[in-house]
């Protein structure tokens, strides 16, 4: 098995792998290409995206700066906008439904490390032993500024996430939920 399918299976892995230090590398040199693009010509933005993302449908806005570890592992639906400055951790799948927003700053990570030093202490790289988890954000989701979703979480459909919040669980559809850690304020009727 190679260090970017143990990654994906959510098995410890090496990061420092030279198959995803290339993507890694590369994924960066995207992104700043990215944003040194004239935020008008959307044709040249979404070429770029085509080459950063795992796959988009269509109408959708990512506001520059927008900072990816792999970029290979996101997936997003059909009028999604994303505003500036997110950070999107990308060592396992982030797949963001239809009509979703992101606000600015927001952080998604699918990676962690584990909590005791010795065992994630690497023995023969600069880098920490590392696992995953997908993160999964529903159709017609809003995510406030500044919000982070840790891996694992899934955000279900017509759900708002207040601005600052940390997901650390999974919030169920049809709910306005916000806080450190966020939780479930009301449900929204139909």
């Amino acid at each position: 098995m190679t260090e970017r399918e143990k990654m994906l299976a959510g098995e410890i892995y090496d990061c420092g792998d030279e198959q995803l230090i290339e993507r890694w590398h590369l994924a960066k040199q995207l992104q700043k290409k990215y944003s040194e693009t004239d935020s008008r010509d959307r044709d040249t933005l979404n070429s770029i995206l085509d080459e950063l993302i795992g796959g988009r449908g269509d109408n959708v806005w990512i506001a520059a700066p927008f900072f990816v570890d792999y970029g290979e592992n996101i997936f997003i639906g059909n009028n999604v906008e994303i505003n500036m400055n997110c950070v999107f951790l990308d060592c396992n799948r982030i797949s963001i439904g239809s009509y979703s927003g992101i606000g600015p700053g927001v952080h998604i990570y699918t990676v962690t490390h584990p909590v005791y030093p010795k065992e994630r202490l690497p023995e023969n790289s600069q880098f920490w032993k590392s696992y995953t988890a997908p993160v999964t954000i529903g159709n017609n989701v809003w995510i406030g500024g500044g919000a982070i979703l840790l891996p694992g979480v899934i955000i279900g459909d017509n759900t708002t996430i207040g601005a600052g919040s940390v997901v650390t669980k999974s919030i169920p559809d049809n709910c306005i939920a916000a806080g450190n850690p966020c939780r479930v304020i009301r449900k929204i009727e139909d």
